[in-house]
């Protein structure tokens, strides 16, 4: 499959790619003016590939992936998709909304995570493209019905993605016509030395976020909200995410790696607010993560096997690739003390990321 977008127009091209469910899925290919160019698909409205420029002007994708669709049908890494109803792990997979307790699907593990058995990242998303200006995108819609993985609810999802001035926003809103919970996410793994390129840990991040979660032994956050000063959670000042990740730390020990949650704000205030830069210190490429959302799962690929096939015949590796998730606190629904992820019908549920490459 060609994946060289280098001298791709501006605009949006559409490709067959298959069918699931026997409904149509598509390749959409989005050229923004500034150099960035991505490829979509209607499937799990899934990030097939990104490429951005280094600071010779050499475009390189830096998303993990797949050249197939069947691939990413029986992907279990949830490489580039939309994860929802509910991002990250609910103990038990039990949550309880006005005194009324409802089940959630869960994994052999006994907990519920990433939306269920088959989560947002496994259905066929309604697509419409668009052009506005110097701004290209994708509008992808789908509606989780009532009872879907025991959620509540009939709940309409909205996911825009829009690639402008060196900037990929991502946009998500969210309806329901009965009270249920909502926590969205993007989980495109990240390597900005090229997707093929290896390990990440010689990438440089500055977090600015001064409180993380600790997790239990199941990965379940354990209800307490800890400073992250002399730890090796401390990404207030840059260093290489490599530096302390096999360090003796229980916390690291036990996720064999960063899979931690990062606290932005204990209160959701909705502004638009730093989260990380990363930076990759061959290639020059850096990525400023900005969001809405009060803070970020940080997951280094620890569970990534250390050897299998990606894109262009790549192999991919333990670690290759890091993904920063902006979304609510995992386990909220269990957790009063964390910000809520109630969604009420007549409300609106909003989020916004931004991506900026430079």
């Amino acid at each position: 499959m060609k994946n060289d977008l280098s001298l791709s127009p501006f605009g949006v091209e559409k490709t067959y790619w298959g069918e699931v469910g026997g409904k149509p899925i598509y390749l959409y290919s989005l050229c923004a003016r500034n150099g960035l160019r991505m490829k979509v698909t209607n499937y799990g409205a899934i990030v097939q590939s990104l490429y951005i420029p280094n600071n010779e002007g050499q475009h390189t994708d830096v998303v993990l992936g797949y050249d197939s669709l069947n691939e990413y049908i029986s992907d279990p890494f949830y490489f580039g998709a939309v994860v929802g109803r509910c991002t990250n792990r609910i103990a038990n997979g039990k949550i309880q909304i006005y005194e009324k307790d409802f089940q959630l699907s869960l994994t052999p593990g006994g907990f519920h995570q990433h939306g269920g058995h088959v989560g947002f990242n496994k259905k066929v998303w309604e697509a419409e493209p668009f052009i506005q200006d110097d701004a290209v995108g994708i509008i992808l819609k789908y509606t989780s019905v009532h009872g879907e993985e025991g959620y509540p609810g009939n709940l309409n999802v909205t996911a825009i993605y829009t690639l402008e001035d060196k900037k990929w926003s991502i946009d998500f809103l969210a309806t329901t016509d009965q009270t249920t919970i909502v926590n969205l996410t993007q989980h495109s793994y990240f390597n900005l030395g090229g997707h093929a390129m290896g390990g990440i840990g010689d990438h440089v991040m500055k977090s600015y976020a001064s409180l993380f979660l600790p997790s239990t032994e199941e990965l379940m956050p354990d209800g307490d909200v800890h400073s992250v000063t002399n730890t090796p959670f401390d990404f207030n000042t840059p260093k290489s995410i490599g530096l302390r990740i096999d360090s003796s730390h229980s916390q690291l020990v036990n996720s064999l790696g960063y899979d931690h949650f990062f606290v932005l704000e204990k209160v959701h205030s909705l502004a638009m607010k730093k989260a990380a830069t990363v930076i990759e210190p061959v290639s020059g490429r850096r990525m400023k993560v900005l969001t809405t959302e009060p803070g970020f799962h940080f997951y280094t690929g620890n569970f990534l096997p250390p050897s299998f096939a990606g894109k262009n015949n790549a192999r991919y590796c333990h670690r290759g690739g890091f993904c920063i998730e902006t979304h609510h606190f995992p386990d909220a629904p269990n957790r009063p003390h964390f910000p809520s992820i109630i969604l009420e019908p007549g409300e609106q549920f909003k989020s916004r990321t931004e991506y900026i490459f430079d």
